[in-house]
C-alpha cells in the first residue's frame, strides 16, 4: 500500500476541482487531484461540451433542411440534406478528448499530482484511492470535496434500453425517430430542440404547467414559439407514470387524470441532477449537510476544519462556472490569501432556440428586493445587427432600482444572446447604473446595443424604438 502526503488534497477533477487544484499549484501548494474518470468532469466529458457540440451540429442541419425546402429569404437553394450522426459524435468526441489532454496538460503545468482512482475517506486528513496498480493512502492538511452531481433516476423509469439519461443522448449511433422527453427544463429542451432539428419527432412532458420554470414567462415566450415551428409537442400538466410493457412508449398521467401513452423509440429523462455525495466514505467524517447538499459557509468551508467544498455537491446554482470561481477562491484561500465569495452576480445560460441568459435579480425579486424598481425592454426587432442574422425574435431587459438607479439584474432572449452573458455579469459585478451602461459606447451593428438601449429605454430615452 503506497502512502503520499501533500498539502492540498482535491477530489474531483471537474470545472472546480481542476481549476482549484491548478490555482493552487500556481501559488506553490503542494497540490495532489484524483479522480475517477477523465479530466474535466460532467461538464466537459458528458455535460456543457459535447451537448454544445451536438446543439451547433443540430443547428447547422436545420439550417440546410430550412433551405431546401424552398422556403429560405436568402434565395439560398440546396438539395435535401442527410446526417451521419456517428460522424456527428466522432467529431464531438474529437473536441472532448482534445479538451481532457488539455486540462492534463495544464495540472501537469501547475505541478499538480494527478491520481486517477476512486477516493474514500478514512478520515478528515487521510483518504483511500483505488487505483489500477492497488490502493494509494493520501494524507492532507486540507482536502476540497469537488465531486459534482449525476443525473436524477426516476425509480418507475430507471435508465437502461430505451431510457436514457443525457450522458446516453450525446452519443446516440442513430437520430431516433420519436423521442420522447420527460422534463421540461434547460437539458431537455437544448437537447429536444436538437433532435427535432436533426429529424426527430420529440415531445416534452413536463408536469408543472409551463416549461423553463427558473426563468419569467416573458423571457421564455420566443423559445415556446419556437418549439412550434419544430414541431415539438409540449404536454404540460403531465406526469410520466412508466414505460410501457413493450417498451415503446411512455406511461403518462394527463391534467384530467386520464391514462395516455407517447410512442417513443427513445425516452430521455431529464428531470434534474443530484449532489454526488454517496460512496465517497463522507459519513466517516460526519459533515454538516444542507438538505441534500454540504453546507458551506462564504468561503466554501465545510463544518470540519480543514475541508472546503465547491461546485454543484454545495447546492444551487449547479453551473461550471460556479464551480471555477470557487475552485479558484479555494485554492488562494489555502496558499493564505484573504478572500470570500459573493454569488450575486452568476450569468445562467440556457442554450435552447432562441437562447437565454440571465444574471442578477428577475423584476420580481427586485421588486421584493428594492420596491419601486425601472425596467427597461429593447426588441430585437429593431436592432439592426439581429435583423441581418434573422435574429429578431427577442430581447434585452435591463432591471435597475427607481432611487438610485443601481442595476439589479439583466435577462436576455434571442440568437447568439450567450455572448452577452459576459458583459451583463460585469456590469453587476462594477455596481453599474442605468447612466453607465447607456453612457458607454456599444459598437454598432451589435446585437450589444440591445443591452444599451434597454438602459436607455429605462431612463425614459431610447433612441431606436
Amino acid at each position: 500500500m503506497k502512502e503520499i502526503s501533500c498539502k492540498l488534497l482535491v477530489i474531483g477533477a471537474g470545472p472546480g476541482g481542476y481549476v482549484c487544484a491548478i490555482r493552487a499549484g500556481q501559488l506553490g501548494v503542494d497540490t495532489v487531484i484524483v479522480e475517477f474518470g477523465k479530466p474535466g468532469g460532467t461538464c466537459l466529458n458528458a455535460g456543457c461540451i459535447p451537448s454544445k457540440a451536438l446543439i451547433h451540429a443540430a443547428e447547422e442541419f436545420g439550417k440546410i433542411a430550412h433551405m431546401a425546402g424552398g422556403k429560405d429569404p436568402l434565395g439560398i437553394k440546396v438539395g435535401a440534406p442527410t446526417l451521419d450522426l456517428t460522424k456527428t459524435i466522432a467529431w464531438k468526441d474529437g473536441i472532448v478528448s482534445r479538451l481532457n489532454s488539455g486540462v492534463a496538460g495544464l495540472l501537469k503545468k501547475a505541478k499538480v499530482k494527478t491520481v486517477q482512482g476512486w477516493a474514500t475517506f478514512r478520515d478528515g486528513k487521510t483518504v483511500e484511492v483505488e487505483t489500477e496498480t492497488g490502493t494509494q493512502v493520501i494524507h492532507a492538511e486540507t482536502v476540497v470535496i469537488a465531486t459534482g452531481s449525476a443525473p436524477v433516476e426516476l425509480p418507475f423509469l430507471p435508465f437502461g434500453g430505451p431510457v436514457i439519461s443525457s450522458t446516453e443522448a450525446l452519443s446516440l449511433s442513430e437520430v431516433p425517430e420519436k423521442l420522447a422527453v420527460v422534463g421540461g427544463g434547460y437539458i431537455g429542451l437544448e437537447l429536444g430542440m436538437a433532435f427535432a432539428k436533426m429529424g426527430a419527432k420529440v415531445t416534452v412532458v413536463e408536469a408543472l404547467p409551463r416549461v423553463l420554470t427558473q426563468y419569467d414567462a416573458e423571457l421564455t415566450r420566443p423559445v415556446l414559439k419556437r418549439l412550434g415551428e419544430l414541431g415539438v409537442e409540449v404536454m404540460l400538466g403531465v406526469k410520466a407514470k412508466g414505460l410501457s410493457t413493450k417498451g415503446d412508449a411512455l406511461l403518462v398521467e394527463t391534467a384530467e387524470g386520464k391514462n395516455a401513452k407517447v410512442t417513443a423509440g427513445r425516452i430521455l429523462v431529464t428531470v434534474g441532477r443530484k449532489p454526488l455525495t454517496e460512496g465517497w466514505g463522507l459519513d466517516q467524517i460526519d459533515l454538516d449537510m444542507a438538505g441534500k447538499f454540504i453546507r458551506i459557509d462564504d468561503q466554501c468551508r465545510t463544518s470540519m476544519r480543514g475541508i472546503f467544498a465547491i461546485g454543484d455537491v454545495t447546492g444551487e446554482p449547479m453551473l461550471a462556472h460556479r464551480a471555477m470561481a470557487q475552485g479558484e477562491m479555494v485554492a488562494e484561500i489555502v496558499a493564505g490569501h484573504k478572500r470570500s465569495w459573493d454569488k450575486r452576480a452568476i450569468p445562467a445560460i440556457c442554450f435552447t432556440d432562441p437562447e437565454l441568459v440571465a444574471a442578477g435579480l428577475t423584476p420580481e425579486e427586485a421588486k421584493a428586493f428594492a420596491g419601486e424598481i425601472k425596467i427597461g425592454q429593447f426588441p430585437f426587432a429593431a436592432n439592426g445587427r439581429a435583423m441581418t442574422t434573422q435574429g429578431e425574435d427577442g430581447f434585452v431587459r435591463v432591471v435597475a432600482r427607481a432611487d438610485n438607479h443601481l442595476v439589479l439584474g439583466i435577462q436576455a432572449v434571442g440568437q447568439g444572446v450567450s455572448e452577452l452573458a459576459a458583459a451583463f455579469g460585469l456590469a453587476l459585478e462594477m455596481g453599474a447604473r442605468l447612466e453607465d451602461i447607456a453612457g458607454t459606447i456599444h459598437a454598432h451593428p451589435s446585437q450589444g446595443e440591445g443591452f444599451q438601449e434597454a438602459a436607455l429605454k429605462a431612463l425614459g430615452h431610447a433612441l431606436h424604438v
